[in-house]
């Protein structure tokens, strides 16, 4: 393995962190001071179990209410006062178990705890069921009447969301009809999961060093980045084989969720899947479409980086196994979480001395679970419950990846801080649409950082590659699915069938077109066309789009914050910090406007697509003069958005 040469700091901090991390097989083993604590929450389990059984038994008394919700403005706010405090105990409850449940997932008893917080959660459901209907029944002028009254500030958001479904919402026995027809929904996804997880027959392989693996999702994922081209052609003609053996198993399970989205559909009054997905954040379908059409207009840039991509791994020509091996080999840098910390510390200064402190108290006060051991939930991310500071939880054995995966996760923790400190329990959520701004955007802010204290050539194109096929995978990549997912649901809102056979052909249409098949740019072999078996977010209804739509609003906000540090101004921090401390009191789209962005617009898409190729120019004119000095200070890294498939 080559050790970059790299500047004193970089070189002295790489030299610490591959001591090595001590990596416990055991939670017992981790030191305290890098697991989280949850006593904010609840001082033990008898705290938590006393909790739960407060919940269940006011609920009673919730059902009371109905029937007199429009009595007075008295029963009204008495009802929506007495729901949001049991909803606000639930989330403490279902937190903490399931937090406790993700530290070694062989406790029963803990996942049994998750479980019991899951049927409360149920219970509570049941019994507020009746509020939308009735709400709507009073009347828009009699409610809006109500909620004038000063005490009802809080929740007018509230009130008037509950108001816009008016049209999409029926009798009280024709929705009790509907939610009964829907405990036959998630068939398709209960029938992939069982499939794809347990019964699928997974092919095994021998790689070119002898190496027998079996081809299960988490292998290909893995050695579809060899560096070695013949194991990566083994690797996807072999794992895509197998998938389209079954390809009319996974088509009906797929086609099963389609018919159940269309069926909400007609009975709720929608003009598409797509507006009526859409409707519960209030997004127009415009932004869906309009991201569609940039992605289409802007294919030459994703082609531009393809052949740079060809032209750095030196092969005569590019192929669909070629696109997740390394383009940069080799790069040997691993930090300590302290590193990881000082880091992330580091690259969100430009976000303001308060963002720093808070996010400073966070890593000192044990909001962070950050060492993998046996039996803890994998992967990363960021949870919280109103009225206790925000947690997450981190698998962290040094790599960068890890640090730029703090960086993001900080991001959501810092955007759930911000929104729980300035607003009330009613508006203190946020949709998928703004929470993965904040997140990518403290990527972007890491990324640039460490290029400004990176001076060094190979780091410098290990940096700016990962980046681009950061947005290769998360934006374009994540567009194509989305093509993909609208494509579908159109076809059976249209009538038509759809079969295994079918979703392949359409699937392989939209791979050779995002990568310029039939320009040369990437050649895709028939047989990747069942590609889509592999993916379980086609699954979530019309949720890919938000991994687009978030990393072209965070880069498009994240400029202007640089540009503005540079002129010692604060204008784009400033509205950016009042979008994260205004949870859900706006719709998302007018959220993101008052930062800056309007997503119904394509210039931020413009903004995103500027800064891929001013990198793409750096790489070129590194790859062109790769002796050439940069300025810098000395840094580490890598970065890429944070998504899958």
């Amino acid at each position: 393995m080559i050790r970059l040469r790299m500047p004193s700091l970089l070189l002295a901090l790489a030299l610490v962190a591959t001591a090595g991390l001590a990596h416990a097989t055991e939670r017992k083993d981790v030191p305290t001071a890098l697991t989280w604590d949850l006593t904010p929450i609840f001082k033990d389990e008898p705290a938590w179990r006393s909790a739960r059984e407060t919940i269940e038994a006011k609920l009673p008394r919730l059902a009371a209410f109905q029937g007199h919700l429009g009595a007075s403005s008295d029963s009204l706010y008495a009802a929506v006062t007495y729901l949001m405090d049991l909803r606000r105990d639930l989330e403490h409850v279902s937190t903490y178990a399931s937090m406790l449940a993700d530290e070694d997932t062989r406790d029963s008893h803990h996942q049994e705890m998750q479980q019991a917080a899951g049927q409360t959660g149920v219970k509570l459901g049941s019994a507020a069921s009746y509020l939308r209907p009735e709400i709507l029944a009073i009347g828009t002028d009699q409610v809006r009447k109500f909620i004038a009254e000063p005490r009802f500030k809080d929740y007018r958001p509230w009130f008037e969301d509950i108001l816009r479904y008016a049209p999409h919402t029926l009798s009280a026995g024709e929705e009790k009809v509907a939610a009964e027809a829907g405990r036959m929904g998630g068939a398709g996804y209960n029938v992939r999961d069982v499939f794809n997880n347990a019964e699928m027959p997974y092919p095994t392989v021998t790689l070119s060093t002898g190496e027998k693996i079996r081809l299960d999702d988490a292998a290909y994922t893995r050695y579809r980045q060899s560096a070695v081209r013949a194991d990566r052609d083994t690797v996807f003609r072999a794992f895509w084989a197998a998938h389209q053996q079954f390809q009319g198993t996974y088509g009906a399970t797929l086609n099963s969720l389609v018919n159940e989205h269309v069926f909400d559909k007609e009975v709720h009054h929608f003009d598409s899947c797509l507006e009526d997905a859409m409707f519960g954040d209030n997004i127009p379908p415009k932004v869906y479409h309009q991201l569609l059409d940039d992605v289409h207009t802007n294919l030459p840039t994703l082609w531009r980086y393809l052949k740079l991509r060809q032209r750095m791994m030196g092969l005569p020509d590019l192929r669909y196994e070629d696109l997740y091996a390394p383009i940069v080999k080799e790069i040997d840098l691993q930090f300590t979480p302290e590193q990881a910390k000082l880091l992330t510390l580091e690259a969100v200064k430009s976000l303001g001395p308060a963002y720093v402190d808070t996010l400073r108290k966070g890593f000192d006060s044990r909001w962070m679970d950050w060492m993998p051991s046996t039996g803890k939930a994998s992967g990363a991310y960021s949870t919280g419950c109103y009225g206790v500071h925000p947690f997450q939880l981190m698998n962290y054995t040094g790599l960068y990846d890890e640090v730029s995966t703090l960086a993001h996760e900080s991001g959501h923790s810092m955007h759930t801080y911000l929104s729980d400190s300035h607003q009330p329990y009613a508006t203190h959520g946020y949709a998928t649409f703004v929470a993965e701004v904040a997140s990518t955007l403290n990527e972007n802010l890491l990324l640039h950082r460490m290029l400004e204290r990176t001076p060094d050539t190979q780091t410098r194109l290990f940096l700016l590659g990962s980046y681009l096929d950061g947005l290769r995978t998360t934006l374009f990549r994540q567009v194509l699915f989305a093509e993909f997912e609208l494509a579908i649901h159109d076809k059976v809102e249209k009538g038509e069938t759809l079969s295994g056979e079918s979703m392949s052909k359409m699937y392989l249409e939209l791979v050779r077109k995002y990568y310029g098949h039939d320009q040369g740019v990437c050649r895709v072999n028939d047989l990747y066309g069942v590609e889509w078996t592999y993916i379980p977010h086609f699954f979530y209804n019309f949720y890919v789009y938000q991994y687009a739509t978030s990393i072209v609003a965070s880069t498009s906000i994240a400029t202007g914050i640089r540009d503005d540090a540079k002129l010692g101004k604060t204008a784009h921090r400033d509205a950016y910090m009042h979008m994260l401390e205004s949870g859900s009191s706006k719709y998302p789209v007018d959220l993101l406007k008052d930062a800056g962005v309007d997503m119904t617009t394509s210039a931020p898409f413009q903004s995103a697509i500027r800064e891929m190729n001013s990198v793409m120019d750096e790489m070129e004119k590194l790859l062109a003069n790769p002796e050439a000095p940069k300025s810098g200070k000395g840094g580490k890294g890598k970065t890429g958005a944070n998504s899958k498939g």
